[in-house]
């Protein structure tokens, strides 16, 4: 009778892993749970990776741009420490014995007993002191060079004083120059006509008044300043772009949250602040990069999207919105 008992005994096995089976059919706790739970998890942890990897992007560009600064700076300083080396070697070789004759130059008598200074003096001395000559030492030597500062010491002296004399005529009209342009995009601002007078090195257009492209700049800046927060929606690879441009500056902060949301855009809000920031470093791009560039053409078309929403602000406190995306209808939901 051992068989039967094994054979119930196999029964009940089979019966209760039949049971085990039908509950992974349960909605609840089953495959289909579990396979929720894992789809939830796997969103979450993607979010959480992209929003770290931007960071860590962001933060890699700013160190990049330090140091190419600090590499700039090394640069500067290497140079002035051999232009201190060049003074010191011509110093060196003023203090040598002779060298009194060298800078100051005896003025040989004429046949009328007249002195007159004579250009041949020096380069005859030197010759009369057992010193290398300008030819024998040539164009770059730093005797050749004590010699030609000697010589024209008078002059540079003159044009020294003349230029100290200059800077606060050239002072005095750059801030007369900054006053009013202050003043033009004030008035501007608050919806007046700047005179003409008030910007005399404004460009005009031929035929009609055109009015100074730093007027509208500066009047787009106070527009940004009155605004609390202003949505952007772009491709992610244009927002790396665009942060990264104003990362640098002092008024830039970046933003808390950056969402994504289908094909491949984000969207994200900026404080008028920031929006002040990214319009300076645009202009700037705008100006100093070249023609058919993909800088030049990315900073473009932003400013001047960024200037159509903030020109039609109607200061009822809502949030302007600004959309890099010529695919996607304006004002549509996401």
């Amino acid at each position: 009778m051992r068989w039967k008992q094994a054979f119930d005994d196999a029964t009940k096995e089979l019966r209760e892993t039949r049971r085990q089976l039908e509950r992974l059919d349960d909605p609840t706790v089953g495959l289909s749970a579990l396979h929720g739970g894992i789809a939830q998890s796997r969103l979450k942890i993607q979010e959480a990776v992209q929003t770290g990897v931007t960071g860590l992007c962001e933060e890699n560009r700013e160190v990049r741009r330090r140091q190419d600064r600090m590499i700039n700076d090394l640069n500067e300083t290497r140079a002035e420490l051999r232009q201190l080396l060049d003074l010191t070697d011509v110093l060196r070789h003023a203090a040598l014995p002779g060298a009194d004759g060298l800078i100051q130059g005896d003025r040989p008598a004429q046949d009328d007993g007249a002195e007159k200074p004579s250009k041949e003096a020096p380069e005859a001395q030197l010759a009369d002191s057992g010193m290398p000559t300008d030819h024998e030492l040539g164009p770059g030597s730093a005797v050749t060079t004590a010699h030609q500062r000697a010589v024209t010491g008078v002059d540079q002296q003159g044009e020294t004083m003349e230029n100290i004399e200059r800077q606060p005529q050239a002072e005095a009209k750059d801030d007369d120059q900054d006053l009013a342009l202050r003043h033009a995009i004030e008035t501007a601002y608050r919806g007046t006509e700047a005179p003409a007078q008030a910007l005399p090195s404004a460009p005009q257009a031929s035929g009609s008044q055109s009015e100074d492209p730093r007027v509208t700049h500066g009047v787009l800046l106070l527009k940004a300043a009155g605004v609390a927060s202003a949505e952007l929606v772009a491709h992610r690879d244009t927002w790396e772009w665009l942060a990264a441009l104003a990362v640098d500056h002092g008024h830039f902060r970046t933003p808390p949250a950056v969402e994504d949301i289908k094909e491949g855009r984000i969207q994200t809000v900026l404080s008028g602040r920031s929006l002040i920031a990214l319009l300076i470093e645009l202009w700037n791009t705008r100006s100093t990069a070249a023609p058919l560039e993909a800088d030049w053409a990315l900073a473009t078309t932003t400013y001047n999207r960024i200037a159509t929403e903030l020109a039609n602000i109607a200061g009822q406190g809502e949030t302007i919105r600004i959309v890099l995306d010529d695919g996607l209808p304006h004002g549509a939901d996401d």
